[in-house]
């Protein structure tokens, strides 16, 4: 291998397969690559694996102005619309262990990654069409000679490494899977930024007590009076985090830059970027760009970014059956197997001040309830105090996001309401035929009903 290989830059793609681009709520208006799942966004993970920047996503096709933040564009291809031979394809429902990085760049031979004996990454040897990646339905991706991508069965030079990980199988794996992602990824990224550790110093008023460390990242702040537990796990605080006085912060915990926990008890999360969090939290993920800021229970849920919930919202985490929880998926009510699940918040999400969230509840993209208590599934762009809910008027929603988006010193911008303009299209051709659905069945029922 010369010098000049090992400083070729490969093309990182972030890819959603068929089953990926139904983990509504979220799917709806991110890319799965885009969420937090463990410490650090799935994108992160991989990049961080790999040693290179992903270049580019391949989600649903409503999702094509998608921008946020660092987050890479969406993938173009060259002049013929094609992934060119050296890309590299990862699966974003694989999650790698942080612990097992490498530099894809120095190991050019491998074309493929598997993690518990599923290809979770490709290299492509061949030139691949856009075209064959857009319906979701690549992967796992087989013949060479169709697709570009080494057979892996048949092929027996091609060079295939094993990497430690899991896989996101359903949404709710995110909820699942969190206390042990974040007991893996926390050392590991306390590691790669060389944070130091909080130690218990009795003139400084700050109780830490377990076997496991507090890290802080340069610029993190931590107030007097302030509990940290770390006997299950340890906690990391990103730079311009702050843990206010009075606050119990449980391991294993990720904080992200510049999140505020004030108050109460949060335990077993992962908190992302620009976050506040007041009143209890257990064994959720919030993506970023969040506000908890009053008190109300959440547990076993997930926010995604610009999420707001009023005072004392609360969710249910447990059926008072003690039994496992159904959730609204596109397929239907399922059951998660899991006895311990709230809910699940789409971009965007609002709630009003005392709504009770009820056991495994879905919260569409965009949607703005205020009643007691909402149904299960609360469609993308709902609006009002009780279900059937209106419709969130676009003009409205783009006023919303725009002032609280505003808060946080962050854009609005054309290219973001150009997608949501689409996505509030789509959601409101949805309630028409829903609608005319129902009025169809009842005008059927009517009809029989009277012979």
């Amino acid at each position: 291998m010369t010098s000049s290989d090992v400083d070729i830059q490969p093309t990182l793609i972030l890819y959603d397969d068929a089953t990926a681009r139904r983990f509504e709520p979220f799917a709806f208006s991110r890319p799965l690559g885009e969420m937090r799942a463990g410490a650090p966004l799935i994108r992160e993970r991989w990049e961080q694996v790999l040693g290179v920047r992903a270049s580019g996503f391949l989600s649903r096709p409503e999702l094509v102005a998608f921008a946020e933040f660092d987050a890479p564009p969406p993938a173009r291809g060259d002049a013929h619309h094609s992934l060119p031979a050296g890309a590299v394809i990862v699966n974003t429902r694989a999650l790698p262990a942080l612990a097992g990085a490498i530099d894809v760049r120095r190991d050019s031979a491998v074309r493929a990654w598997s993690i518990a004996g599923r290809v979770a990454a490709v290299r492509l040897t061949a030139p691949l069409s856009l075209s064959q990646l857009d319906r979701g339905e690549w992967w796992p991706p087989s013949q060479q000679s169709r697709d570009g991508a080494a057979n892996h069965d048949t092929d027996p030079d091609a060079s295939h490494v094993s990497l430690d990980g899991l896989w996101l199988d359903e949404v709710w794996d995110l909820v699942r899977h969190l206390n042990a992602l974040l007991l893996a990824d926390i050392p590991s990224m306390a590691d790669a930024l060389r944070c130091r550790a909080l130690l218990q110093d009795t003139g400084s008023n700050i109780a830490v007590t377990g076997p496991h460390p507090v890290w802080l990242e340069d610029g993190a702040h931590v107030e007097p009076m302030t509990v940290f537990d770390t006997t299950l796990g340890p906690v990391l605080l990103r730079e311009g985090a702050t843990v206010q006085a009075f606050t119990r912060v449980t391991g294993p915990c990720f904080v992200g830059k510049h999140s505020t926990l004030s108050a109460d008890r949060i335990s077993g999360s992962s908190i992302g970027d620009v976050c506040r969090v007041h009143g209890e939290l257990s064994a959720s993920i919030l993506t970023g760009h969040s506000n908890k800021g009053h008190d109300g229970f959440v547990g076993h849920s997930v926010f995604g970014r610009w999420v707001n919930l009023g005072a004392s919202t609360v969710t249910s985490n447990l059926k008072n059956t003690y039994g496992t929880v159904a959730l609204w998926t596109p397929d239907g009510i399922r059951d998660s197997g899991l006895q311990f699940l709230g809910t699940f918040f789409g971009d965007h999400a609002k709630t009003g001040i005392g709504l009770r969230l009820t056991t495994g509840c879905v919260l569409g993209a965009g949607a703005n309830v205020m009643d007691a208590m909402p149904p299960k599934h609360v469609a993308p762009f709902s609006w009002g105090t009780g279900a059937p809910y209106a419709n969130f008027a676009f003009d409205k929603f783009v006023e919303t996001a725009t002032r609280m988006m505003a808060r946080r010193g962050v854009t609005f911008d054309a290219t973001q309401e150009r997608m949501w303009r689409g996505l509030h299209e789509q959601a409101t051709q949805v309630d028409v035929r829903a609608a005319e659905s129902a009025r169809k069945d009842r005008s059927d029922a009517s009809r029989h009903g009277s012979r």
